[in-house]
């Protein structure tokens, strides 16, 4: 149970505010087109381009400390050291061919490259991927434990705080809200860290309280478990928040060097999460819900000021990624679907790329479209989170059917030697997608929980899309 004082209230509904205001404050300087609603003109500087990229990184705050709470350390080897890998490898590969492209979303490049009927299939995939649903429903549940509301009004509280501004500011609004939150998420775990090493010890505390697995690597799973989150860290490769910040950045080379400090800060910041988890497993050993580990942690050492200092920088935390993903989710619905399907589709390979969609509706077009998408996203989410009550399951149910189909005809996409026919790239993209599904269909409804075969279904998925982007590099090669 989570006790408040009057001050740490106060300090909480202080962060609420500042959001509200620089949120709004930023719609003074956004303009309805395209390109400035859209990508806040492409004007991201170094610092702001790796701050609001660190902070949407981590909405599954509670996640991590419940996944630290039952493994140890291993929560840093499984969900941080893959992300780390395919960041580098998407700072080194693809950030400066992004940034080139001058496009705006994934799906402009995926109407470049191949055609109309593959953008719109990799729109809808795109928008599944990106639904802030979690984090809809991790903010609202953490509501409820902060302030007893109930779901509905944590709901309520949760659209006017996380999504109203980003109607009248756009993306802008979004990355000026994500400097606020990169401040507070560290400032929050700043102050736990000292509490926890004054209160309890340092690592000789550590070392005789908790369990001997939760100091190794793998934390008493399997190496084909770990082996598993590698394969879903492929999400970083087809992650629009990725690509949105690059087509924003003031050039390819900010957006390059802009990943790669990242990395250094989401170093930083797992290690004083994965240490917060590690002391709370040390300190309170038989915890009923382990997702509750930190707050259940700072109940137990902070006094107050600082307490309220930690839950505003866990709020920030899930803040910041929930208004990207819904911001990426209302431009994906609005713009690339509804919009798309009423858009003459330029001729495809067209090195050139489609010509922005404004250009064929006018002024202030897809900038309405994406504002509409915003609400509807929304609304879509609140369904979801409340169909499928469990963040880790709609992560994993995400990831697993939808980067197998959008993984290989993306990648070739940026690459001449790795491109392939259109009417290969639509049916890789809708194999790997389906037979994904089907695969994890199978296994809840029929197989009570197995697989066949007992293999993941993200894995024949990916073969499946591999196997028709190789028959498309094949014709390609046969007519020589």
């Amino acid at each position: 149970m989570i006790h408040l004082s009057p001050v740490d209230i106060g300090i909480i509904m202080l962060y609420f505010g500042g959001v509200l205001f620089v949120g709004y404050r930023s719609t003074r300087r956004t303009g309805t087109s395209e390109e400035d609603f859209l990508l806040a003109g492409r004007s991201l500087t170094l610092p702001i381009f790796v701050m609001t990229l660190v902070s949407t990184w981590y909405g599954g705050i509670l996640g991590v400390g419940e996944f630290s709470y039952r493994y140890g350390i291993s929560n840093w080897v499984v969900q941080g050291v893959p992300y780390y890998f395919f960041a580098a490898l998407f700072a080194f590969t693809l950030a400066k061919k992004i940034r080139g492209t001058n496009l705006f979303t994934i799906p402009d490049m995926l109407e470049a490259a191949y055609d109309k009927k593959t953008a719109i299939l990799g729109s809808i995939l795109t928008f599944v991927l990106m639904t802030p649903a979690p984090y809809i429903l991790m903010l609202s549940v953490f509501l409820q434990m902060l302030f007893g509301w109930n779901l509905l009004l944590s709901l309520g509280v949760t659209a006017v705080v996380a999504v109203s501004y980003l109607y009248a500011g756009g993306f802008r609004a979004d990355v000026e809200t994500d400097v606020l939150e990169f401040i507070l998420m560290f400032a929050g775990f700043a102050v736990i860290i000292p509490y926890c090493f004054l209160h309890y010890g340092g690592f000789a505390f550590l070392d005789s309280r908790l369990p001997a697995l939760h100091l190794t690597a793998t934390g008493g799973n399997s190496i084909q478990y770990v082996v598993v989150w590698f394969f879903i860290a492929l999400w970083t490769l087809v992650d629009p928040a990725f690509h949105q910040r690059c087509y924003a950045a003031k050039s390819g080379t900010v957006a390059q060097k802009g990943i790669l400090i990242s990395i250094i800060f989401w170093f930083l910041f797992d290690f004083m999460t994965a240490t917060a988890g590690l002391y709370a497993r040390a300190a309170i050993p038989n915890l009923r819900e382990p997702m509750m580990a930190y707050p259940a942690l700072a109940e137990e050492i902070l006094p107050p000021v600082a307490k309220g200092m930690f839950y505003v920088g866990m709020l920030a935390t899930i803040m910041s990624t929930l208004n990207t993903l819904a911001f990426v989710s209302a431009q994906t619905l609005g713009r690339d679907i509804l919009l798309r399907l009423g858009v003459r589709s330029r001729a495809a390979g067209n090195s050139a790329g489609p010509a922005p969609l404004e250009a064929h509706w006018g002024s202030g077009k897809s900038t309405r479209y994406t504002q509409l998408g915003l609400i509807l996203a929304f609304m879509l989410s609140v369904i979801i989170a409340l169909a499928i009550p469990s963040v880790i399951r709609i992560w994993y149910t995400i990831g697993t059917v939808i980067i197998p189909g959008l993984l290989v005809p993306l990648m070739a996409s940026y690459f001449d030697s790795l491109r392939i026919p259109a009417r290969f790239a639509f049916s890789a993209m809708a194999a790997g997608w389906l037979i994904s599904t089907g695969w994890l269909i199978w296994g809840t409804l029929v197989g009570d929980g197995g697989y066949p075969l007992g293999i993941e279904p993200m894995y024949p998925g990916l073969f499946a899309s591999l196997a028709i982007w190789a028959a498309g590099r094949a014709s390609i090669a046969a007519r020589g």
